[in-house]
């Protein structure tokens, strides 16, 4: 076999291989005598079938096959030999040949790049910080009795807070638009569910009332057609509720699974949940810093293999997420260029991470992988069992290993960078996170 390797573009190879002809035709020959041996046909005996009737039926397909199998194991060696490190599945091309001649291909493929990290030390990493406050506490048993509360009709003008139910028929331009009539469509004003306009335009009407508003779509809308236009809605205004909160009895605190009846019991358990969801959106916040700080500091091409990889996992997770809002019969199949950013970003995360791990000879702590299995364990009602569950599925086993050691990466360049810390509320953070 040889090889030669052409640097074509960035990260592009193409090795031209070339095996010498007794090797590809006494692998064809082989296979032919095989054949004759194995194939029946018709006038002759089982076995003894000659070998130029097997040639003249099966050798187009045999050469093929063997073209096939010589292409696969000696792309494989040259790369071997040549120190080389596809990104992707290579793109082979046999070359044409005669009996006799030698047997060329051609492997056209993507490298990985060499990585060479920068100073971690000159990293500059904004840390956000939160705690969870008595305040904090108290607005989400608030929150709590909301989902909770009753709504009583009343007669008065409607005011923010209250719950309207409404008909209504919008227009651009004197022309009705898809989608935008509703009968007994249910809003509490002040929620900021509509577009701007809409909610503030019921303001100060009774149950009964007929009138219209003037409204703007906003200019990044989801549908083309409405972006940025002038409406008009015709409302009827049906009903206007108030709201009425419960008190805070035994009863309803039995409604969250405390058996007490314990308000204070109650709060506990809530200020337990508000705080694992704190923490974890700060170690996700303080993840997405570090690694963006990452990409932006050390100048990396990537294969558009792995982009194209990640292209098809983030566009598979996102159809994923509209088959439950939509029928998935009629999803459209989104672009790649939806995802073209984030699927570089990862690639590069992936690339420069790795390298972190390799340059430190990061191993991963089996403490921390227990912890993280613990921690995603507390929010199941049988924690003992998910515990039990994750020990004895060897693949959730390695996918948590993958993200403690990937953790353990993060800390490590936390520790190297200089890191500044902003206190943030607990809903800043949360109402952030919420928003993206």
């Amino acid at each position: 076999m040889q090889v030669s390797v052409e640097a074509s573009q960035g990260l592009e190879r193409t090795l031209t291989i070339s095996v010498a002809a007794e090797v590809f035709e006494k692998e064809f020959e082989s296979r032919i005598r095989q054949l004759s041996k194995t194939q029946r046909v018709d006038g002759f005996r089982p076995g003894k079938v000659p070998a130029s009737v097997i040639m003249k039926r099966f050798g187009g397909a045999v050469q093929n096959e063997v073209a096939g199998e010589v292409m696969q194991r000696n792309f494989f060696e040259a790369i071997m030999a040549e120190k080389l490190n596809p990104a992707g599945a290579p793109k082979v091309e046999p070359k044409a040949r005669k009996k006799g001649e030698e047997f060329v291909f051609t492997a056209t493929f993507e490298v990985y790049p060499e990585v060479t990290l920068n100073d971690l030390a000159e990293l500059t990493i904004e840390k956000e910080t939160a705690e969870v406050t008595e305040a904090d506490l108290d607005k989400m048993i608030d929150t709590l009795r909301k989902q909770h509360a009753e709504w009583n009709a009343v007669e008065t003008d409607s005011v923010d807070g209250n719950q309207v139910t409404v008909d209504f028929e919008g227009s651009v331009d004197g022309e009705l638009f898809e989608g935008g009539k509703a009968e007994g469509f249910q809003i509490v004003l002040g929620s900021g569910r509509m577009i701007p306009g809409f909610e503030s335009g019921i303001l100060g009407n009774k149950a009964g009332s007929e009138f219209t508003i003037d409204v703007n779509f906003p200019e990044e809308y989801h549908a083309e057609n409405l972006k940025g236009k002038a409406a008009q809605f015709a409302i009827k205004l049906t009903k206007v509720e108030e709201q009425i909160l419960p008190e805070i009895t035994e009863e309803f605190v039995k409604k969250f699974g405390v058996e007490s009846g314990d308000i204070e019991a109650l709060k506990t358990d809530v200020k337990a949940n508000m705080q694992r969801e704190l923490t974890q959106v700060l170690k996700n916040g303080a993840k997405d810093v570090v690694l963006t700080a990452l990409v932006e500091a050390n100048e990396l091409e990537v294969p558009k293999a792995l982009v194209e990889g990640e292209v098809d996992v983030l566009r598979k997770q996102a159809m994923e997420r509209y088959a439950q809002q939509m029928d998935p019969n009629n999803l459209p199949e989104l672009p790649a260029e939806l995802f073209s950013e984030q699927a570089v970003k990862r690639v590069k995360v992936g690339l420069l991470l790795g390298e972190v791990i390799k340059t430190t000879e990061l191993k991963v702590d089996q403490d921390k992988v227990t912890a993280l299995i613990a921690s995603a364990a507390s929010a199941y009602e049988n924690p003992t069992e998910v515990i039990e569950y994750y020990k004895n599925n060897k693949e959730m086993m390695q996918n948590m290993e993958n993200v403690a050691l990937e953790e353990q990466a993060v800390d490590f360049i936390i520790e190297k960078a200089k890191v500044s810390e902003v206190n943030k509320s607990f809903d800043e953070v949360m109402n952030k996170t919420a928003a993206q």
